[in-house]
């Protein structure tokens, strides 16, 4: 997997990240979830026990193109 770095709204270089990939899809580096209560609600939407979640602020967003990216063949 090929990643294009999009932006960041992180001062300091570490995190939040966004990038592109060359298979058309995002990736994001953010703070993991790890409030129990907020796990609890993920699971039960179907987060499956081998996934994560991470916060990010609403403006790194805005690095995201409107259209969605094309899938390399």
């Amino acid at each position: 997997m090929e990643l294009t770095f999009l932006g960041t709204t992180s001062t300091t270089g570490n995190c939040p990240n966004l990038y592109l990939t060359d298979r058309g899809t995002y990736v994001v580096q953010g703070t993991r979830v790890v409030d129990p209560e907020a796990l609890r609600v993920l699971r039960e939407r179907g987060l499956p026990i081998n996934e994560g979640a991470v916060e990010i602020p609403t403006e790194l967003l805005g690095f995201a193109s409107k259209e969605v990216p094309c899938a390399v063949s």
